[in-house]
């Protein structure tokens, strides 16, 4: 049967490399001011052709500043933006804005660069995540880990996250992603059928919480994590 889950996994990049090309691109171009409507539209269509279907647990707070997430592969993104249309603004690293279909899709739906090389990185991200609260008006998604990991201990979480939050007083909701590597799994090439589950945790105001927030922060997803491995079997 893993001859199908190889046919499966190249039938999604096709799809995803397809629909990104021929439909998201050119529509983000001709109408811009719908972008994340045709973001919503264009991912759902996407993730029902690889054969994705979406659960979500608890409420996405539509006033946090910015959705922590854990990471496993590309399907996280595709399936956040099938299962709600607030314009999220996703941090990528800036090797990702200089791949030909997909740094087109990033400038146009203009998400944020992070050069992890560069020292001044951050204080980069910390002017355009201020950009994304105070002029545009829109949230921002990030994956504190930092990279796609394979196993289900999450990684320490990148500082910069903290870093942010801190100085400009954030709202920051945790969200939880379970069984996007089993629809597509880009380690080892891979797809099936599956539901890709999206828990929404609580809320923090950063501006009024304890200092180990993001200590605290980390242990809850984790925790979450291996609930959802134990009772449901689904993996991260």
């Amino acid at each position: 049967m893993k001859i199908f889950a190889k046919i499966r996994f190249y039938w999604g990049a096709f799809v995803i490399s397809f629909n990104t090309a021929v439909f998201m691109i050119p529509a983000l171009m001709l109408f811009g001011k719908y972008k994340s409507t045709i973001v919503h539209h264009i991912n759902a269509l996407t993730l029902a052709m690889i054969g994705g279907k979406l659960s979500q647990e608890g409420t996405m707070d539509t006033n946090a500043d910015m959705y922590v997430m854990n990471h496993q592969g590309i399907v996280d993104i595709i399936a956040m933006e099938a299962l709600q249309n607030n314009h999220l603004r996703w941090v990528a690293k800036k090797e990702l804005f200089e791949v030909f279909w997909f740094g087109k899709l990033l400038h146009h739906g203009e998400m944020i660069s992070l050069d992890r090389a560069n020292k001044a990185g951050l204080i980069k991200l910390i002017k355009e995540v201020k950009e994304s609260k105070e002029v545009k008006h829109r949230p921002v998604a990030i994956f504190p880990e930092g990279t796609r990991a394979k196993e289900q201990t999450l990684l320490p979480f990148k500082q910069g996250t903290k870093i942010i939050a801190e100085k400009l007083g954030l709202k920051i909701q945790p969200v939880v992603i379970t069984g996007s590597k089993w629809v597509l799994n880009e380690h080892e090439r891979t797809a099936h059928s599956g539901t890709v589950h999206y828990k929404f945790l609580p809320t923090i105001d950063v501006s009024k919480a304890d200092k180990d927030w993001f200590e605290t922060l980390h242990n809850d997803m984790q925790r979450v994590i291996d609930d959802e491995y134990t009772n449901y079997n689904r993996s991260r």
